[in-house]
């Protein structure tokens, strides 16, 4: 079984992309995150031509916004929360049937936090970390087996999740407050997906900024987005590969796709 994740900075724009991806990697599950659709305008008929006929989505105009798409039956997991009780479209959780019993899975688009690294200056970086906060808690109030929580984290918690540990402690989504929430998250159970197979020691990117034109011979990347699996997974993981030459294609999301494979069928 594989799944994927991947920030796609708009499905309606860039559901040809989409197209390519799932022809390439194959996935059974993918989860996207910055859909950037209201519910009503979701795209379903062309992710059912796909082959992903089980969609979940919960979406709003304009910005944020995440999906997951299934090839399988997908139940989805109620009573989530409404973090930060803002309403804005940033968790949806799904579950599967798989060979080895069912697999929740939770799909992530943490806030981003703005520019300055300061809670009483920029409310979107105490946001942030009220998100995190609230996540913590909430992991830690639940039975947690047979899980997988994936998306764009927006944070770049490893000193080598980053082009440069020193000059980017002090830049939203490297800075202590937030790498230091984060592992709290983790530690409510789960596994870094990623660097069970890619040692800490060695970098690790998935984001590129748009800024940056020559993002591949400068490569200025840093990790946000995440694969994470509860420790009874751990053994049914086979492989984790980032698909970083999505970066190249025409009009591309500055997020490339990540995939897990698991030795169990859907």
């Amino acid at each position: 079984m594989r799944i994927v994740t991947w920030n796609i900075n708009s499905l309606r724009l860039r559901l040809p992309l989409l197209a390519d991806i799932a022809r390439t990697l194959t996935p059974d599950v993918i989860c996207l995150q910055e859909t950037k659709v209201p519910d009503p305008l979701f795209p379903a008929e062309g992710l059912d031509r796909l082959g992903y006929t089980h969609q979940l989505r919960r979406g709003m105009k304009g910005y944020n916004g995440v999906a997951i798409l299934s090839r399988t039956p997908l139940e989805e997991v109620p009573d989530t929360p409404d973090w930060c009780g803002k309403g804005d479209c940033r968790h949806i959780a799904g579950r599967v049937q798989t060979s080895d019993g069912p697999l929740e899975i939770h799909n992530f688009y943490v806030p981003a936090g703005g520019d300055i690294p300061d809670t009483e200056e920029n409310p979107k970086f105490a946001h942030k970390l009220a998100f995190l906060e609230e996540a913590t808690a909430w992991f830690r109030t639940r039975s947690m087996t047979r899980t997988v929580l994936v998306g764009d984290l927006n944070i770049a918690p490893l000193e080598h999740d980053v082009w440069s540990h020193k000059q980017l402690l002090s830049v939203v989504s490297h800075t202590p407050p937030e790498t230091e929430r984060l592992e709290h998250w983790l530690k409510t159970g789960f596994t870094d997906a990623m660097r069970h197979f890619v040692p800490a020691s060695e970098k690790l990117y998935t984001w590129w900024s748009y800024r940056n034109r020559d993002w591949a011979a400068s490569n200025r990347g840093r990790r946000l987005d995440h694969i994470w699996v509860t420790k009874d997974l751990v053994p049914s993981l086979s492989a984790i590969s980032v698909m970083k030459d999505a970066r190249s294609m025409e009009s591309p999301s500055d997020h490339v796709p990540v995939a897990a494979d698991f030795t169990f069928s859907p």
